[in-house]
């Protein structure tokens, strides 16, 4: 389940034009597999700090040279790097949860052995808390990714230069309607997405200042505009309605085989395909175009959740792949999710995620809202009650059950562990987003 990264290496392929209903049939195949649900992935974002002084940057000698060592690292995950120089690992598709653990934790403690030779170490923080954006990668997907992004203003350096998620995967579901069919899995995804990011909030600082987000890396998110980052409407089915998202979003750049891409402003999929300028898009093109979406819910045959922040500790990012496989994957589980969200959907003004209150406010406040800290407990509860029909050890269940008790039970989240830990005096406000508010906590190092 996880990603190719693609760098315009493969442009001489496909080279034939596509029309609008070639597009619209292709995205049909290709984003909703129907069947019963049996696989699973995760895909962990780290950020990559010095282990002993997180707040000094790490040069990019030593990233290019610790990432070298990695790459002589036999592993059962893809490992790859994200623009700002995170480290991101793709589990292989799983039969079952515990084989998804087993084989990406095998793979952290080989990279973090690597990485610590180095005296470097990984961080599960969902926005960098100490240092700016700055770009690892100088290559001309991401100089022409910039470049577009930067049109909506510095949200798009956030996103791509510092923050990290844990992204789940899980199959789109049955043909057929019930608790695990894909048209009520894919709404399932849009509106259980906000007790997730209020549950696993991490991110609530920039330039080690509060931002008065408790997930500032998903109001960064939000930030890049609905064309890029949004979901298409509900009210439709799912295949008609994102064909139609895919088309009608804006068109990131125009790859070339040497030289700089081109950025168009303003154009969509559509526009491209009936103006044929700069040249026609072909089935290429197609492909790259679905890779520069980034909504919270991507349908890749699969579902792709990309909500949740990084999470601290070591293992940390088991408690939300756990929750997320038990409450999608269990059908007594999918049933007491879906009856409990969907209370919540009236709060989202049948707007599309996550332009919507709902989704600002799960990020806002996570889970200091009395509506989503109940929807978050009731999840909790149902996927505890799954794991052990899904195979879980109790391990997991126990890691779950601890999150519950420390977090979800209380209203809070791992963004209030890090607000906490800041020296003591007034609350400020540095690097906000745009509408942040700072948040009053208690303060100590936050290098604890």
């Amino acid at each position: 389940m996880s990603e190719a990264k693609n760098d315009g290496g493969d442009c001489t392929e496909h080279r034939t034009a596509v029309t609008e209903a070639e597009v619209e049939a292709l995205v049909r195949g290709i984003c909703f597999k129907t069947g019963p649900p049996r696989a699973l992935g995760v895909e962990l974002e780290w950020l990559v700090h010095e282990r002993e002084r997180p707040q000094f940057p790490v040069t990019s000698e030593r990233l290019e040279a610790a990432y070298a060592a990695l790459r002589a690292v036999p592993l059962g995950s893809a490992l790859t790097v994200e623009p700002g120089g995170q480290l991101e690992l793709s589990s292989p598709p799983a039969a079952s949860l515990m084989e998804c653990i087993d084989t990406v934790a095998a793979d952290l403690d080989a990279v973090r052995a690597v990485l610590a030779e180095d005296g470097l170490a990984l961080a599960g923080i969902g926005h960098d808390p100490w240092h700016p954006p700055r770009r690892f990668l100088r290559e001309a997907r991401y100089d022409a990714m910039e470049a577009c992004l930067d049109r909506t203003g510095p949200a798009g350096r956030h996103m791509m230069c510092a923050s990290a998620s844990v992204q789940v995967c899980v199959d789109a579901g049955h043909e057929e309607p019930g608790p695990l069919g894909h048209i009520r899995r894919w709404w399932l995804a849009h509106q259980l997405g906000p007790v997730l990011v209020a549950a696993f909030a991490n991110s609530p600082l920039a330039g080690q200042r509060p931002t008065g987000w408790m997930s500032t890396r998903q109001r960064w998110w939000t930030d890049i505009g609905a064309g890029r980052a949004g979901a298409p409407p509900l009210n439709a089915e799912p295949r008609a309605a994102w064909a139609r998202h895919v088309l009608d979003s804006p068109v990131m750049c125009v790859r070339r085989d040497s030289g700089p891409w081109e950025v168009p402003e303003g154009l969509t999929f559509r526009e491209w395909i009936r103006s044929r300028s700069p040249r026609p898009p072909t089935r290429a093109d197609l492909d790259y175009h679905l890779t520069t979406l980034f909504p919270p819910v991507r349908p890749r045959g699969h579902l792709e959740l990309r909500m949740i922040d990084a999470q601290p500790g070591e293992n940390g990012w088991t408690v939300p792949l756990a929750v997320t496989a038990a409450l999608f994957d269990d059908p007594q589980a999918a049933e007491t999710a879906y009856r409990a969200v969907k209370p919540l959907a009236e709060r989202t003004l049948n707007r599309p995620a996550p332009h919507n209150p709902l989704w600002v406010d799960a990020a806002r406040r996570g889970l200091a809202d009395p509506e989503l800290r109940d929807a978050a407990a009731t999840c909790f509860e149902a996927a505890l009650e799954a794991l052990p029909r899904l195979g879980a050890t109790a391990r997991v269940s126990d890691a779950v059950a601890a999150y519950r008790d420390r977090y979800v039970a209380r209203g809070r989240c791992p963004a209030d562990d890090l607000l906490d830990r800041l020296p003591a005096g007034p609350p400020r406000s540095g690097a906000a987003p745009a509408g942040g508010t700072p948040t009053a906590h208690g303060r100590k190092d936050i290098r604890a």
